[in-house]
């Protein structure tokens, strides 16, 4: 790997002063609820690995093309607001890109190795509750972007629409996901729904804003490959009409 792909990391590395609770971090949902999302997120990572191995044996730009969407989905994601009382934060996902580029069940594994770094060397979410953060991020927030993307495309909207919607929806529903899970580990019995709204609320006042902005970096990435490498666009199906 080239030394320009190595500085970002050791960048954020070297700048994080504070470790925040960022996702849900260890101790805040029970472990049996943690190995519930566990199981949930094992055939997404047994998929997404069999679409790695297929794809690389035909394109060889894969697998750099694989370790560039992690670098810029592990950056985006290292940023976090604090919120108050749940127990986590707030950050951008960066999936929606990675999801529309290299589909959903490859952009799985982009945001699995992220989020695994940034629980062992930044204590950003835990190690216990990885399941539950690659569920919510990796799983709802990628496909949603995905389909949210393609339905889009279908409906003649262009990409840079179609990827700030995207962009959007990764991030509100990857928050969706994550205050259901929030709410299901730690309620009690009958109290699930009005710990659910009480979750959700607390998220708004940061996820709204943040839901934009990440909108805006999808449709920004996407103009920039659009300008600069639109043969990448091509070869993964991102233009397929056009490029037929």
């Amino acid at each position: 790997m080239k030394i320009r792909w190595i500085l970002p990391f050791l960048i954020v590395l070297l700048s994080s002063n504070n470790a925040f609770a960022m996702h849900i971090a260890d101790g805040i949902i029970s472990l049996q609820w943690s190995l519930l999302w566990f199981a949930l997120v094992i055939p997404f990572i047994f998929l997404g690995i069999g679409k790695i191995k297929k794809l690389s044996e035909s394109e060889l730009f894969f697998k750099p093309l694989i370790g560039l969407l992690t670098a810029l989905v592990f950056i985006i994601s290292v940023m976090p607001i604090p919120v108050p009382i749940v127990g986590t934060c707030s950050h951008p996902t960066g999936v929606a890109v990675s999801s529309i580029i290299l589909g959903p069940f490859v952009s799985v594994i982009v945001s699995a190795v992220a989020l695994l770094f940034q629980a062992l060397f930044l204590a950003h979410g835990g190690l216990t509750t990885l399941g539950a953060n690659i569920f919510s991020m990796g799983v709802v927030g990628s496909f949603t972007s995905y389909a949210i993307f393609r339905l889009c495309r279908k409906m003649g909207l262009g990409i840079i629409l179609a990827g700030f919607l995207a962009g959007i929806m990764a991030d509100w529903t990857t928050y969706a996901a994550t205050s259901f899970q929030l709410a299901s580990g730690l309620a009690k019995e009958g109290e699930m729904l009005s710990l659910l709204w009480k979750i959700s609320l607390a998220f708004v006042p940061t996820q709204l804003p943040l839901g934009i902005i990440e909108g805006g970096i999808t449709a920004g990435a996407l103009l920039l490959l659009y300008k600069r490498r639109k043969d990448i666009l091509l070869k993964m199906n991102v233009l397929q009409e056009e490029g037929k």
